[in-house]
């Protein structure tokens, strides 16, 4: 505890505190590696009673944030992003029980086979091993990735921004409180306990090899940053430029009510809507109502001119606006030439994130869901549902957009990669 005063204070080596705490975690890594998934799931039963029980603590420290933040200018998202209630902190601690109910991925022989020459080769699941998490606001950040690196058997080392140091600090105590009564290796879930901003710059050169994966959430900046100069791989969505095709064959109500809730449920999460398609052999009859919905319910609509003709009150589009992520409601509407213009659109200005396309033609959704290459594509359902406690992994530790195995909601079976092990017979190679 005197080290991480100090270190908030400023008052210690910031290069040697955090390859300190790199140390332990790497040693942490190694115990929860080799934890049986009773021991973990005592961890975290503990740790969602102490989220339910300290409630009053949480809220308060995130109250301080919020004022502090509020009075700095940020923008009405920015403080949706960083605000907690009651209820999303009941939902953090259901996020911990849905975890824990899941099964322990580690150790998870997920195929078998024999060679001819009699050795059976087993391909098995394994801890990352310490994963480095670098968040800007959103608080439950903190409990989402402790808790599915515990499952997953890594240790995590979290980086919280500035905007949520207190509220960061008051959910770890609840985890750290956790990994106690489990008898598990506090370091399991370390916590950054600093807001210099060259702890990140130490995080993303690896502290001599003791971070083994990194995960930032935040603006784009920050993304931008963690991609440009990590020294060791990275889970990541550099933007969130979703889009909502509406077809032809679109069933108007629910087409209302899918674009409705993915712009506006809430605008500042990276599964928001931000460009709205509409086929052009369907615009006469669902521009207009799609449009009209979204401006009378708060949103600026800027449009082509198919969708300024509709409604006046649509400004005209820019060339940015057509890759823009607004996290604010705000959103671009343009017609395309059915389902293939509406993949080229996607293929051109998308960021691989989420799109869905509403349809009652099977053929055209089929076609939209195989050919659009993006982490997350839907058919009939709202951009929204991008997020791993809807996808049933209880919560996520991000939202990946690149090739490698993890691409999605990270969940805990995506914490983990494989290794091969195989047994044989005094088989020697000619």
């Amino acid at each position: 505890m005197t080290a991480s005063l100090k270190a908030i204070d400023g008052n210690v080596d910031l290069a040697a505190l955090m390859n300190d705490l790199a140390s332990s975690a790497h040693a942490a890594a190694r115990v929860l590696a080799l934890a049986s998934e009773e021991q973990k799931n005592r961890a975290l039963d503990a740790m969602e009673r102490a989220i339910r029980q300290n409630a009053e603590t949480i809220l308060a420290a995130n109250a301080e944030d919020v004022a502090e933040f509020r009075s700095s200018g940020a923008t009405a998202a920015f403080i949706d992003r960083l605000t907690l209630t009651p209820a999303r902190i009941a939902a953090m601690a259901d996020g911990v029980a849905t975890v824990r109910a899941i099964g322990d991925p580690v150790g998870v022989v997920t195929e078998r086979w024999q060679r001819p020459n009699g050795m059976t080769i087993e391909r098995v699941r394994v801890p990352l091993g310490v994963v480095a998490v670098i968040f800007e606001s959103r608080p439950n950040v903190t409990a989402d990735a402790g808790v599915l690196c515990l499952k997953s058997g890594n240790a995590v080392i979290l980086r919280g921004g500035s905007d949520s140091f207190r509220s960061s600090r008051a959910i770890h105590a609840c985890l750290v409180e956790g990994l106690r009564e489990a008898g598990l290796p506090e370091a399991a879930i370390t916590l950054v306990p600093t807001r210099d901003r060259a702890a990140v710059g130490l995080l993303l050169g690896g502290l001599n090899g003791k971070v083994d994966v990194i995960v930032p959430r935040g603006g784009k900046s920050l993304v931008a940053r963690v991609e440009a100069e990590a020294r060791v791989p990275v889970f990541a969505h550099l933007e969130g430029v979703n889009h909502v095709y509406v077809d032809r064959a679109a069933n108007r109500d629910m087409a209302k009510a899918i674009v409705l809730n993915a712009k506006m449920r809430r605008t500042g999460v990276c599964g928001a809507a931000e460009t709205l398609l509409v086929d052009r052999a369907g615009a006469a009859t669902l521009l207009g109502p799609l449009v009209g919905m979204l401006i009378d319910a708060g949103c600026e609509v800027r449009g082509d001119e198919a969708a300024q003709h509709i409604d006046a009150r649509v400004r005209p589009a820019a060339e940015d606006d057509w890759n823009a992520e607004y996290l604010d409601a705000i959103i671009a509407a343009k017609v395309v030439d059915g389902v293939d213009g509406a993949i080229a659109h996607i293929q051109e200005h998308g960021s691989h994130h989420t799109d869905a396309i509403v349809t009652d033609d099977d053929e055209a959704a089929e076609k939209f869901l195989n050919e659009v290459d993006s982490a997350i594509v839907l058919h009939n359902a709202s951009t929204q549902f991008a997020d791993g406690g809807e996808f049933g992994f209880g919560a996520e530790i991000g939202i990946a957009t690149g090739k490698f195995h993890a691409r999605g909601p990270v969940g805990v079976e995506q914490l983990t990669s494989f290794k091969y092990r195989i047994h044989g017979s005094g088989q020697t190679r000619p």
